[in-house]
């Protein structure tokens, strides 16, 4: 789950408390933490499916009241009201100091390879793809890969854990750790 840019600073600052999505089944967990996008961490205490949103509610996330966060909610689908209570997590995102890194030995360029090699062709094939075409929608992507949209967001995501790109509000970029791999493996966009 990425947090938009109007919530960051209110989850920092302790001014926004609950997020509302409509999901078929949820997308985090109570416990999780997840980045907001500017290297700090959200963290989930709890979630559930609601039906009843109050005014309280939709203060605590961000809205002037339960009317505009329906109007919001309801331009999005039909599909389940899951409402999620967050908090700002102490520590930074281990993914975004990885990142920003840029100081690859060859050792670490070869292990990147071999990573890459083990997840599959795509795994090179996105990469060069993201660095193509930075803030490209992911629905826009996955298909120039072959890949459903689930999938594809799933190996972008091993490809962050890697340190190698960024989620953006709208697609991904290549992180800095991402260009000096490229760089080094030759391999230019």
């Amino acid at each position: 789950m990425l947090f938009e840019q109007r919530l960051r600073e209110g989850i920092a600052d302790g001014t926004i408390t609950l997020a509302f999505r409509r999901w078929k089944r949820s997308q985090v967990r109570p416990g999780g933490r997840y980045r907001m996008g500017d290297g700090r961490i959200a963290g989930v205490s709890a979630v559930e499916v609601v039906t009843d949103i109050t005014d309280d509610d939709a203060r605590a996330a961000g809205f002037p009241d339960a009317a505009a966060l329906r109007r919001d909610l309801d331009a999005r689908g039909a599909d389940p009201i899951h409402r999620i209570a967050v908090h700002l997590a102490d520590a930074k995102d281990p993914r975004d100091t990885l990142a920003e890194s840029t100081a690859l030995s060859e050792d670490d360029a070869a292990d990147l390879t071999r990573r890459l090699a083990r997840f599959g062709p795509w795994a090179e094939v996105t990469l060069r793809l993201i660095a193509e075409r930075p803030g490209v929608r992911a629905g826009d992507l996955a298909p120039e890969v072959g890949q459903d949209l689930p999938v594809f967001k799933l190996n972008v995501r091993k490809l962050k854990n890697l340190g190698l790109t960024i989620s953006l509000e709208t697609g991904y970029l290549v992180s800095p750790r991402g260009r000096a791999y490229l760089d080094m493996t030759q391999a230019p966009p």
